[in-house]
């Protein structure tokens, strides 16, 4: 069965460091573009990491240069490694297919809450 695990979130201080994790059975990471999705309250989810086949990467640039994506496919895990974390950082964030008009069916996310 398909279904999408996202992990590592938690409570920092502004300026701080997390490792969001993304696993998965049912699913191989590897040969598709998957990337990390952030969703504020009452807004739409965004992209703000991508990882496709060949490990190339893109960011939003609102996160360019303090957000890392990999992926470990020996494991078949998605990774979101976070720095210089900023309170408008907080939110929800999700791992997907990318784009996400072609999705699989959403996790429930892990909550990033950053304090000043």
């Amino acid at each position: 069965q398909e279904q999408l695990v996202e992990s590592g979130g938690g409570l920092v201080q502004a300026g701080g460091s997390l490792r969001l994790s993304c696993a998965t059975s049912g699913i191989i990471f590897s040969i598709w573009t998957v990337g990390w999705y952030r969703q504020f309250p009452g807004k739409q989810r965004e992209l703000v990491a991508s990882i496709n086949t060949r490990a190339s990467t893109s960011y939003a640039d609102s996160v360019k240069g303090r957000f890392t994506i990999s992926r470990d496919n020996a494991k078949n895990i998605v990774y979101l490694q976070m720095s210089s974390l900023k309170p408008e950082d907080t939110a929800v964030y999700y791992c997907n297919r990318v784009p996400d008009e072609i999705a699989w069916d959403w996790g429930q996310g892990t909550q990033v809450t950053v304090s000043s």
